[in-house]
């Protein structure tokens, strides 16, 4: 008895110092912050980073990605693996080097799916979505055609 009181003493004491702010380690939905995306992303896209850095050269990361109804990510492939869950709404993913919505499949709430590096996908949202994306940084996009790059507009 003694140690599920001491247990949960302790996972207490973690969430309070999480909401006090001394170190966040975990959130309700209402703390989490959403920003612009990076360049490699097109403009109407927010991005919350959860854990991590993406950016870094090496370590875990966890961010979300909420889009708005039609945003669309050409396709690109990834250096590493991709781990992704469909936090809210429709989100459409294809596999492949073109676009063709005939080969999307929709991906509703609370979908999960990986991919592993190099493989070629595209997405959509359909109606408001976010998604959460999780992985070993660097997270990197790489667009099939350089041209569909944000960053080289």
């Amino acid at each position: 008895m003694r140690t599920v009181a001491l247990a949960v003493l302790v996972v207490c004491a973690g969430l309070l110092l999480a909401q006090s702010g001394t170190h966040q380690n975990a959130y309700t939905p209402e703390q989490i912050t959403y920003g612009p995306p990076p360049p490699f992303l097109a403009s109407g896209s927010q991005l919350a980073v959860l854990e991590g850095d993406p950016g870094a050269s090496t370590g875990d990361f966890t961010i979300r990605l909420k889009m708005p109804d039609g945003y669309k990510i050409a396709p690109h492939w990834h250096p590493k693996r991709e781990n992704v869950t469909v936090v809210s709404g429709n989100f459409k993913v294809g596999m492949g080097d073109k676009w063709d919505d005939t080969k999307m499949m929709t991906f509703p709430t609370g979908s999960f799916a990986y991919l592993d590096p190099e493989m070629h996908h595209y997405a959509m949202a359909s109606g408001e979505v976010v998604v959460q994306v999780h992985g070993m940084s660097p997270l990197q996009f790489n667009y099939v055609n350089p041209a569909d790059d944000p960053s080289k507009k």
